[in-house]
């Protein structure tokens, strides 16, 4: 494997960002606009208690300068994440995130303004249709009156929360550009190839990959620990600040998700951890050992099968595979895919690590990718990210822009439905049995890491935030005693760890996005349920399900999730995703 430089990336494998900005110049001259927006809005400070004409020529200006910031935002934010070994895109990425500081603390009369109306002047004004595409974002605005400060106060926190982010960026730059993991069999160790070495049949291989990789981070782990240290801080800090009774009910709030949907995920996914020891023991047995280490549990579960695909096969597999979704919905993501070029394909040098989708209101909804051939896992990663770009794709086309931006617990259904699908397809294609066996052994790894996994990273956070919440110091060694603890709970006793696997704790990029990883569980939970009733019921739940997609955030994620079909604050969706899971390994230790 050979990484390149970005500017030996073929021009097609990369994103076209023309539709946020032609260039450079095009961008600067943006961002000249937005500076006499931030001049601008002290100027309109009193304008919401000064009557309804005034109220909503201030909706107007906030609408087109925040559409402009979002702009500016991505446009740096996608170069940055494409190459942050360049100094003019570290430049460009600071300056905008800078402006968007400068902006909220010129803005900071808005809420308590807003706040401060009596609900029936402000139930009078939005009974007037003018106020049609701003009505759902000031209800929601409201909501938050027990926890927005006066302005004065809300100034210091806007000034403040450029600060904020400076763990969660310097992580990035640490473990992105910084780390230098060298070469292993001829080939780079990286961020994005580390996945490639433990997926490989020889376990030498792993070994070596494995001890090679957390060399690194175990030579800055003193380092690591302090900035998630600081992340935690920073999260108390705000949580205290604005009066909510913890980080986590901080962080659920805005979506009216209760706490009780996060404490029994995690109760239910330790009712099913017999049947997770259970996947691991056939683990062991498969691969011919008494104990698994820490490096053998992400190779696939059928050996002897190797694939190789490249990005424009992949594309069709997704296409025929998405097909009960529509021929509008296929043809719309196939075209962003490919021709439109939302998709920056491949790694190189400096490159942000692993996938994600970001667009904005008025811009293609953009993808990053590390995409390899040899690995399976990539074809499905690159319909799970077009769902989320779909998604983007509906709601910014059926949605004013205050309405337009769904929530991440919403977004995580969206993409972990298309690999539902693009998972029963493979399985139902395959004329081999081995072959079948390799997609379940998938599917079943799949949920392990979506739901299991991602549920002990989010008692890993709750565990955290509740220690230092009550006084308790973030040291290295309690972060990584705590982090073993959950590992041993959740693999069981076929695994035996090395002495660096709870250095893992200190290495997952969605700890600086603080509680946020349950939702991947919730998300995936949902996405089997709604896959099943698109399958099995056809238009009906097609149309359900691609109006959940064109909703955006018309609704709190639970309500909109309930129009298509599944109850997120019961526990039933997720036990009967965990009983999935024991059904699909059941399928599997029977054609094993």
């Amino acid at each position: 494997m050979q990484i390149r430089t970005r500017s030996e990336q073929l021009v097609e494998d990369t994103w076209d960002l023309g539709s946020l900005f032609s260039d450079a110049q095009d961008w600067e001259q943006g961002m000249e606009t937005l500076k006499r927006c931030i001049e601008e809005a002290p100027s309109f400070r009193g304008s919401l208690q000064k009557g309804k004409e005034e109220f909503l020529a201030t909706m107007r200006w906030y609408e087109q300068t925040a559409i402009l910031a979002e702009r500016l935002y991505n446009w740096a934010f996608l170069n940055y994440s494409s190459d942050a070994s360049s100094s003019e895109q570290v430049r460009r990425y600071a300056q905008v995130s800078s402006s968007m500081s400068q902006l909220s603390a010129a803005m900071a009369y808005f809420d308590p303004e807003l706040l401060g109306l009596d609900d029936t002047v402000v139930e009078a004004y939005l009974a007037d249709p003018a106020f049609g595409d701003y009505a759902v974002f000031i209800r929601k605005a409201r909501r938050f009156k027990a926890h927005v400060l006066d302005e004065a106060q809300e100034r210091l926190m806007a000034l403040q929360s450029e600060v904020a982010s400076v763990p969660r960026t310097t992580f990035s730059d640490l473990t992105n550009v910084d780390f230098d993991f060298g070469m292993l069999d001829g080939s780079p160790l990286t961020q994005s190839t580390f996945s490639s070495f433990l997926m490989q049949e020889d376990r030498e291989l792993r070994k070596k990959a494995y001890k090679q990789f957390y060399h690194v981070y175990d030579a800055s782990k003193h380092a690591l620990a302090r900035l998630y240290e600081g992340q935690v801080k920073q999260d108390i800090f705000r949580a205290k600040a604005r009066g909510y009774e913890s980080c986590r009910a901080m962080a659920l709030f805005p979506d009216n998700v209760p706490i009780a949907v996060y404490d029994s995920l995690i109760a239910a996914v330790h009712e099913a951890l017999p049947t997770l020891h259970r996947y691991y023991r056939l683990r062991a047995r498969l691969l011919g050992l008494e104990k698994l280490a820490h490096y053998d549990v992400y190779v696939p579960l059928v050996g002897g099968i190797h694939t190789n695909t490249p990005y424009t096969q992949a594309v069709e597999i997704i296409a025929k595979a998405l097909a009960p979704l529509g021929a509008e919905y296929v043809r719309t993501l196939t075209d962003g895919l490919t021709t439109e070029r939302w998709v920056d394909r491949y790694e190189n040098k400096g490159k942000r690590s692993g996938a994600f989708s970001s667009g904005t209101f008025t811009s293609k909804p953009y993808i990053l990718l590390n995409y390899k051939e040899d690995v399976l896992r990539d074809v499905f990663t690159v319909a799970h990210e077009g769902g989320h770009s779909m998604h983007s794709h509906y709601s910014a086309a059926n949605n004013p822009f205050f309405q337009y931006d769904y929530t991440i617990f919403e977004a995580e259904v969206a993409s972990t439905f298309n690999e539902q699908l693009l998972a029963r397809y493979l399985i139902e294609q395959s004329e081999d049995q081995a072959m079948k066996a390799y997609i379940l052994g998938k599917q079943l790894d799949d949920i392990v890491a979506t739901l299991f996994r991602q549920t002990m990273f989010a008692e890993y956070e709750l565990r955290t935030h509740q220690l230092a919440e009550e006084g308790t110091p973030l040291t290295l060694e309690l972060l990584r005693s705590e982090y073993r603890s959950l590992l041993q709970t959740y693999f069981g006793d076929a695994v035996e760890f090395e002495e660096e696997s709870d250095l893992e704790g200190l290495r997952i990029p969605h700890f600086y996005s603080s509680f946020y990883v349950y939702k991947y569980a919730t998300g995936i939970s949902a996405a089997i349920a709604l896959s099943r009733k698109v399958l099995e019921n056809g238009e009906s739940a097609r149309k359900d399900y691609l109006t959940f997609l064109s909703s955006g955030g018309r609704e709190y994620p639970i309500d909109s999730l309930r129009m298509a079909g599944v109850d997120m604050a019961d526990e039933q969706p997720v036990r009967e995703a965990l009983a999935t899971f024991a059904n699909l390994l059941s399928q599997f230790e029977a054609l094993a």
